[in-house]
């Protein structure tokens, strides 16, 4: 049955689209950590098969996978939007955020939760503080892009944390709840600068723990120059909106 249960306290929201290759085993690696976990697949209506790759999981592991299908693709942040809404509605207490393709540590994924457990509102899966890294196999002009952006974002909006652009969180569910999803309405990586601007100055105790973040291995990156532009002016609007 495609419907999670009220057993999951652990809620990872993964949205895909043409991770077909990707997304079996990014869900088996997240049902391994407990049978208290699972995973809210929210797919862009993936032409590659997605969807239906993972309903064979969900067939596998009853009460613990749903799969939510969107009609239309207008990005990741209109994906978290309804996957977070559909979280909130579940007995999640803690509600994570991961991409398909591998590139997050799912390992760390209990220690982030125990954070939220011990009263922090967010924690980040961090790259950029003390024991945090990247992988080398990285290309440069990607490097590049997430220092020069994520440095970008802090200077101009002030935020006190090392990693704002970074899309592997672990969210309090009510201070999920609190946040203003509405108006965060960018529609690409800017959206988890969003996001964590909100929380902070919603007043949650943040934290970050670090992570190594590695090279997908299989599929294609979802950021373009696009994304990245919509990023940089969407950051001046959240500045001009403060």
């Amino acid at each position: 049955m495609n419907t999670l249960t009220d057993d999951v306290h652990q809620l990872v929201v993964l949205p895909t689209y043409n991770e077909v290759d990707n997304v079996a085993a990014a869900v088996e690696s997240v049902l391994r950590l407990g049978t208290d976990y699972g995973v809210l697949v929210v797919d862009d209506s993936s032409p590659d098969g997605t969807a239906a790759r993972a309903l064979e999981v969900a067939a596998r592991h009853p009460g613990r996978v749903e799969l939510l299908t969107r009609a239309v693709k207008d990005g990741l942040g209109g994906a978290y939007r309804v996957g977070f809404a559909r979280a909130l509605q579940t007995k999640a207490g803690v509600v994570i955020q991961m991409d398909a393709d591998g590139s997050h540590p799912v390992d760390r994924i209990p220690e982030m939760v125990g954070q939220v457990r011990g009263g922090a509102g967010l924690v980040l899966g961090s790259r950029y503080v003390p024991g945090g890294s990247l992988d080398e196999d990285w290309p440069w002009s990607r490097r590049a892009i997430s220092r020069g952006g994520n440095l970008y974002a802090r200077s101009i909006l002030r935020l006190p944390v090392k990693d704002c652009t970074g899309g592997f969180k672990a969210w309090d569910a009510e201070t999920l709840g609190g946040i203003d999803l509405a108006s965060a309405d960018a529609q690409g990586y800017a959206f988890q600068i969003q996001t964590t601007l909100q929380a902070i100055r919603a007043g949650a105790r943040v934290v970050e723990v670090p992570i190594h973040f590695k090279e997908r291995v299989l599929g294609t990156s979802k950021m373009t120059r696009r994304i990245a532009s919509e990023a940089m002016v969407a950051v001046w609007r959240m500045r001009r909106r403060a």
